[in-house]
């Protein structure tokens, strides 16, 4: 049985931009953490670098096994069947979570192929369009939130686990299921990234010219189509459920301002509502916050999670038998309890 003064160690597998960064920002809690991969590039950087890593994902899951370590897949969506796959053959019973960026999917892959591993969805906000060991970073998640997928059934412990280990990586702990998970990021991430692959797209094809004038706007407008192409494929597609109807939404948005243009030569209603929605995000990142604990030991604590971090709450502290939430100080007024 875990006890509250124990330091759970980790195994991260895969040490790309994600994996590699949680590797050294865990290490730089002080925790015991190693790694796995199969880039023979990224292991032979980690290692120089002075971090643990294993020769082969077995090796490292088996110190796992023996340790009792916290397990996180830190690979695309594609090679997640096979570590799970390694996973079941020399740690089936394993504590685990994962970093990918679709929660829906990777439980599904979790109940198939390794149903008795015990299993806390995770996912971090945060990223770079860099990849590989080398793009990482130990502070890549300081004020990031981190999704912690918290369903009716989530394992108490290791729910408790995976919030510890985003908190002592600098993030802050976001509770809520993998189905509204996977909603948000196909309108905050995965939309956002075939827009820009688009918006580029037509930029280049306007040729030198184009290219020439192009400036803040286009620049910022497509950032993240500088990602490598394969990452963000595995990533749009292995949420292709979630993706569609907000693809379908966009799409009527720029058909409405089509149609707009072609009629009666107005972008207005558009252009608006776009800068109403990023006043939105604006003032929700202004907006003052306060402390609200959350008892954890009690029948409906999934529930209140999820609610609280519908409405923006974050988990900062884990005391006791208590979790400790930053929340828009007008919900506590508006939502008492």
């Amino acid at each position: 049985m875990r006890q509250d003064d124990v330091v759970r160690p980790v195994c991260v597998l895969g040490l790309g931009l994600i994996g590699g960064s949680l590797l050294r920002a865990a290490a730089a809690s002080g925790r015991a953490v190693w790694g796995a991969t199969l880039s023979t590039e990224d292991a032979k950087l980690a290692a120089e670098q002075g971090y643990a890593v294993e020769p082969t994902v077995q090796d490292a899951l088996a110190r796992a096994d023996e340790q009792d370590a916290l397990v996180v897949l830190a690979a695309p969506l594609p090679a997640i069947g096979q570590l799970l796959a390694t996973l079941t053959e020399v740690a089936p019973e394993v504590r685990l979570t994962d970093v990918v960026s679709v929660k829906s999917p990777v439980a599904d892959m979790v109940r198939r192929h390794t149903p008795l591993a015990r299993y806390v969805g995770g996912h971090p906000m945060a990223g770079a369009t860099a990849s590989g060991w080398s793009a990482g970073s130990a502070t890549l998640f300081k004020d990031a939130s981190w999704v912690v997928g918290t369903e009716d059934d989530s394992d108490r412990e290791v729910w408790r686990d995976v919030v510890e280990l985003a908190l002592a990586c600098g993030a802050r702990a976001v509770p809520a299921s993998a189905d509204e998970h996977d909603e948000a990021v196909a309108r905050v991430s995965h939309l956002p990234h075939l827009l820009a692959a688009v918006l580029a797209s037509v930029g280049a094809d306007g040729g030198e010219l184009a290219l020439a004038l192009a400036a803040g706007s286009f620049t910022d407008g497509t950032r993240v189509a500088g990602t490598r192409a394969e990452l963000v494929a595995a990533m749009c597609e292995g949420n292709r459920d979630a993706l569609l109807p907000v693809v379908d939404e966009a799409l009527g948005r720029l058909g409405a301002a089509r149609g707009s243009l072609a009629s009666t030569g107005a972008l207005t209603a558009t252009i608006k509502a776009g800068h109403q929605g990023r006043q939105s995000l604006d003032a929700y990142r202004a907006v003052d916050r306060v402390e609200h604990q959350v008892e954890l030991n009690v029948y409906d604590t999934a529930t209140r999670l999820r609610e609280l971090g519908r409405q923006g709450g974050q988990i900062v502290r884990l005391e006791g038998a208590t979790a400790v939430l930053l929340v828009p100080s007008d919900l506590l007024s508006d939502n008492s309890g």
